[in-house]
């Protein structure tokens, strides 16, 4: 780049810089928008891989609110567009989206919009682009640019395949191959490959912006009280908005029911829910602030909430990618947020066995058992939470010392001992059995099973009483872990010792494991925005303005944060703007809705603090 470039360049950012902090009241870009905007702005294709709360939607909204044309949205879920097209028209913006829900009037709405060329985005599900004719129609009227989201999809290597998306390309073409944007929160470097083949005629330029999700904190445990577990993290964290993903739709019922019966505002949401009770559900969800939603995985990219505190993992999710994807959906907004996963090795062999007995061919199951075993590790894994997640996707960092494992670094101990008694316990009974079986071997319980097969009668039973059961679970799902111990992927349950795991049973290699600990319930974290910097005094100020901020949001229908985000709160209860001058100085107030919610939240403040005007 010529110098004359660099300073042309220069001017364009500081200008974008500007009409965002005019438009949306942003003072700046979040790490990595500059240089994928300047790119955009410049015509250039662009795939960009960037963490979920990072601000994709802005790398493509900003440049289309500082040039001519209309720019289409390719999105996944109905609900999520609407939630886009919602907070685009809270600041007074034109946009719509395309759906087979839309009313006969929201059409003509969206059509009118079109033709008179005051369309600024338009968000259209892939299915869509079957319609004939809309690409040519989409052309005419100006179409400069598509913005995939949740590239991801693109790719048959992807975790989250979706065959539609790859009409793109054809579209774009018979749209007249407008200017191509790509965007996803994950994407290794063979989806990427993938996707940069599917949508884009030449090489685009790349923007791996890392993985890192600094404000969220990890967690992982045992399932072993689930229920007691999940409501002892929810309740340390009240009146916040979280998610808990269930294995089933009836796991989801019955755990909004518990969690109602301890006085908990809890929904359940799943596919089996009729399209109507789902819609009202989630409406409730994304407009609430406390609300807590016990979802099968249909309730997933379609959330776009930025307040959401916590997710929670009932049960072990399907892989590392699609925990990455789920816990993202905590703290978009940048503030804290928590995660917990829960999980049993019973969760381990219901995910193989549905990778074993699904449809899919040979070389993609062997893919979908090398993620489970990744995502195993990850659940054992012996130092920072952070640093194995991100190492998984091509990422080095230091540990955190944000997970639970930097909280309370556990200590390894050489295991061979214990691995030793396990296996023992798994070989002498004929690599036959199941886990319950052999810890009760190990633990010299006379069980009818137990005296049925003359098992009390072997050298390794009761060679592990001084343990208790949950103690030897741990050590069987770190066995596992480990990759010395595995269970057929056409058996039924039974464990067997793998070629590494000989080599430990017979002393020829040592193994270190965690010591054999009681699981104690998940650390009570302060709630995502109780702000430190905030006094008694402001922490009621701060009460008062979300209390405004939600009789607004019900007022007019529209989800709270399209009002103002949590952070913007904070930072009225901190500096007590007395003029609409400095209310337009706090962070999330651009010009629009400085004039729309200025006055009325500058009269809560002046209340709050007995001043007179």
């Amino acid at each position: 780049m010529t110098e004359r470039d660099s300073f042309q360049s220069a001017r364009v950012l500081e200008t974008a810089r500007q009409t965002m902090m005019d438009i949306f009241g942003y003072r700046d870009f979040r790490p990595g928008q500059a240089g994928i905007i300047s790119s955009v702005l410049a015509g250039r294709d662009v795939l960009a891989v960037m963490p979920t709360g990072r601000g994709k939607s802005m790398c493509y909204q900003l440049p289309t609110l500082m040039r001519n044309g209309l720019t289409l949205v390719i999105s996944p879920l109905i609900a999520l567009m609407r939630d886009q097209v919602s907070a685009l028209q809270a600041f007074d913006i034109c946009a719509a989206a395309l759906t087979s829900s839309d009313s006969p009037a929201e059409r003509e709405t969206t059509w009118r919009a079109l033709d008179k060329g005051t369309l600024r985005l338009l968000y259209m599900a892939p299915e869509r682009m079957a319609v004939p004719g809309l690409a040519e129609r989409l052309g005419r009227a100006g179409l400069s640019m598509i913005a995939v989201d949740e590239a991801h999809c693109v790719s048959q290597w992807g975790h989250d395949f979706r065959p539609d998306y790859l009409r793109i390309s054809e579209f774009a073409q018979a749209a007249g191959c407008p200017q191509m944007t790509a965007f996803t929160a994950t994407a290794d470097t063979a989806a990427r490959r993938d996707i940069a083949s599917r949508l884009f005629d030449v090489a685009p330029e790349e923007f791996i912006l890392g993985f890192d999700r600094p404000n969220l904190h990890l967690a992982i445990a045992a399932r072993q009280q689930g229920f007691k577990q999940v409501l002892g993290f929810v309740k340390a964290r009240p009146d916040r908005a979280g998610i808990i993903y269930c294995a089933s739709r009836k796991a989801c019922e019955d755990l909004a029911e518990k969690l109602k019966a301890e006085n908990i505002c809890a929904l359940a949401y799943h596919a089996g829910l009729d399209a109507e009770t789902r819609s009202r559900r989630q409406d409730e969800f994304v407009k609430s602030d406390s609300v807590v939603m016990c979802a099968t995985i249909a309730f997933g990219m379609g959330v776009d909430k930025p307040d959401v505190r916590y997710v929670i993992h009932a049960a072990l999710p399907k892989s590392m990618e699609a925990y990455y994807q789920e816990i993202g959906r905590a703290g978009r907004d940048g503030d804290p947020a928590d995660t917990l996963m829960l999980w049993s090795l019973a969760d381990v062999a219901l995910r193989r066995r549905q990778i074993n007995e699904s449809e899919a061919e040979d070389d993609r199951k062997r893919m979908e058992l090398r993620r489970l075993s990744a995502l195993i590790a990850y659940c054992e894994a012996p130092q920072c939470r952070r640093l194995t997640l991100l190492n998984y996707f091509g990422d080095e960092i230091d540990p955190c010392g944000h997970c639970d494992l930097c909280d309370d670094l556990p200590r390894l101990m050489d295991g061979s001992v214990l691995a030793q008694k396990a296996m023992s316990a798994i070989a002498r009974t004929g690599q036959r059995f199941g886990l319950e079986h052999l810890v009760n071997v190990l633990r010299g319980l006379k069980t009818d099973k137990v005296l049925t097969r003359g098992h009390d009668a072997l050298p390794t039973f009761g060679v592990g009483k001084d343990l208790s059961r949950h103690e030897w679970m741990n050590v069987f799902r770190q066995l596992f872990a480990a990759g010395v111990i595995d269970q057929p992927i056409d058996g039924y349950g039974e464990w067997i010792i793998t070629t590494k795991g000989k080599e430990v049973l017979f002393g020829r290699s040592p193994i270190k494991l965690h010591p054999p600990r009681k699981t104690r319930p998940a650390k009570a974290r302060p709630s995502g925005v109780a702000n430190p910097l905030l006094s008694d005094q402001d922490r009621a100020l701060y009460s008062a303005l979300r209390k405004a901020r939600l009789a607004l949001a019900r007022e007019s229908r529209k989800p709270a944060y399209t009002i103002f985000a949590d952070r913007t709160l904070i930072e009225m209860a901190l500096n007590k703007p007395a003029t609409l001058d400095e209310m337009a100085k706090i962070f999330g107030v651009g010009q629009h809705k400085l004039q729309r919610y200025g006055a009325y939240f500058l009269s809560v403040i002046d209340t709050a603090e007995g001043r007179d005007r």
